[in-house]
């Protein structure tokens, strides 16, 4: 009789931890967070080619993206675990759950919004600008008809200046190649992503010249989170809110682009 007691009782006990360990693997499984004195990690991944928002610095990944995601993971109480994976990786990543966010110069468009959940807007993209000599009288695209204009190779800034009536376009490898051509006198104009125009102003590249008119074709970045992650994207999108209202954002934008405008 006690015997078969003590079975039954041992048996309760062993139901009653099993429920348990099951009910904080299912918290804990949310997310990807720990127990409660582990620290909460948010895993973001993003295709580290892309300056100034994401790209390595000796063998560091820095970038807007990655300043801003960080402070943005802080802010909702988690610490950043950063992945580097090619663009195409990004959202299988996200859907398999390697990672639980993508900040990486993401473009919303209907295609990517049957596979994953948008973020608001965190980057006003602004599209494709020209850039010039300071004197330079040309003040937008319209006046580079019949002009030399290069283009980084592979870029939709191809399609921008392929539509400047009579425009001789050439294509060269890299961004800073195209300053390189201008600077030389082979190219009177070059065009290119906006935010990258600005971050190469930034670096010194306005001191002899200058961007034309207003940006073409301009569309916003933003972050990506799997569709049942509706929680996680709340979450964030309230961050980014707190943290334009609060200056942080601003400072990190300037950090990369300079002062922005109002």
């Amino acid at each position: 009789m006690f015997s078969s007691l003590k079975k039954f009782a041992s048996k309760k006990v062993v139901l009653t931890l099993t429920a348990a360990l099951l009910t904080a693997g299912l918290i804990a499984g949310c997310g990807s967070t720990g127990g409660d004195n582990q620290e909460k990690v948010i895993k973001v991944g993003a295709e580290t080619t892309f300056p100034p928002f994401e790209f390595t610095e000796g063998d560091k990944y820095v970038g807007f993206d990655i300043d801003l995601a960080d402070a943005v993971a802080k802010k909702m109480g988690y610490k950043m675990q950063f992945k580097s994976m090619g663009f195409d990786a990004l959202i299988p990543a996200l859907q398999s759950k390697d990672i639980d966010m993508i900040a990486s110069g993401l473009s919303a468009t209907p295609e990517r919004e049957k596979a994953v959940l948008f973020s608001n807007p965190y980057f006003e993209k602004g599209g494709f600008v020209a850039i010039v000599k300071k004197d330079d009288t040309a003040t937008s695209m319209n006046d580079l008809a019949g002009k030399r204009i290069v283009v980084q190779i592979g870029s939709v800034a191809l399609d921008v200046a392929e539509k400047i009536p009579n425009a001789q376009v050439k294509s060269v490898d890299s961004n800073s190649q195209l300053f390189n051509e201008l600077k030389a006198g082979t190219a009177d104009a070059i065009v290119l992503d906006n935010a990258v125009a600005l971050y190469y102003l930034k670096q010194g590249a306005d001191a002899d010249t200058k961007i034309i008119g207003e940006p073409v074709d301009p569309e916003p970045f933003v972050w990506a989170f799997r569709k049942d992650d509706k929680q996680l994207k709340e979450q964030a999108d309230k961050a980014l809110a707190d943290l334009k209202a609060d200056g942080t954002y601003d400072k990190i934008y300037e950090k990369w682009f300079g002062p922005a405008k109002k």
